[in-house]
């Protein structure tokens, strides 16, 4: 496993620019590690290496995404992010706990977090509905992105119209949360939400709208029509 490590952390050494690191912290309020390595090469240099790291048993598997998080480079959990839902199934509930443990150990800015449980915590959710139970949990934890978590592990499923109701649950957990990364996060998740379920979701900030942050808000309405934006947005 030291030589793939080695392979993969020469690869990005290899297309890393300086351009591009400067330019990427651009989106972060907080300091980030990153090589400078574009996100499509990132995905290429994941794709190159998941060949040889999918015959290795799982725990091999998942010690070596372990000791990618742990370099903190932030193209290194991207990688992590572009294998694991491509081992979707081999992936079980029980799972979830080491899941769980990378969130709160590693995981240090919106796009380790997005990138992650977009897909990985996504499909699994999918495939095991009643993990939800677990990913909303979270939304009760001190720890921001393990908050955040609760909700963009979610968002694809939203975009299909799933886990509306734990979709608001999770909402409600974390409707007067002060940090704006939470906000961002479920009101993302209601967006998504909205797609299919507009009414519902309108009826929902419409409810808590006096509470509601409203960084929250207007993402929780940015896909609906502007006459529903307006009364949303307005303070009576």
């Amino acid at each position: 496993m030291n030589n793939i490590l080695a392979q993969i952390r020469a690869d990005l050494q290899e297309n890393a620019d300086e351009k591009t690191r400067q330019g990427a912290q651009r989106y972060f309020k907080e300091q980030a590690k990153f090589y400078g390595v574009k996100t499509n090469i990132v995905e290429k240099i994941a794709k190159k290496h998941w060949s040889q790291v999918k015959t290795l048993t799982k725990p091999e598997i998942f010690q070596l995404c372990e000791e990618l998080y742990r370099s903190d480079y932030t193209e290194e959990a991207f990688i992590v992010a572009f294998w694991l839902p491509d081992y979707i199934e081999h992936l079980e509930p029980v799972d979830l706990v080491i899941f769980r443990c990378w969130i709160e150990r590693y995981i240090n800015n919106w796009a380790k977090c997005d990138g992650f449980c977009n897909h990985t915590i996504g499909d699994l959710i999918q495939k095991y509905p009643k993990t939800v139970d677990d990913v909303k949990s979270w939304a009760k934890s001190k720890n921001r992105w393990l908050k955040r978590a609760s909700a963009v592990s979610l968002i694809v499923p939203a975009k299909k119209g799933l886990f509306l109701r734990e979709a608001f649950e999770i909402s409600d957990l974390l409707l007067n949360d002060l940090d704006d990364m939470v906000q961002k996060g479920y009101g993302w998740l209601l967006k998504e939400e909205s797609r299919k379920h507009q009414a519902e979701v309108y009826d929902y900030v419409i409810k808590n709208r006096a509470v509601m942050p409203r960084t929250a808000l207007r993402y929780a309405i940015e896909l609906m029509p502007k006459e529903l934006k307006a009364k949303a947005m307005r303070r009576d």
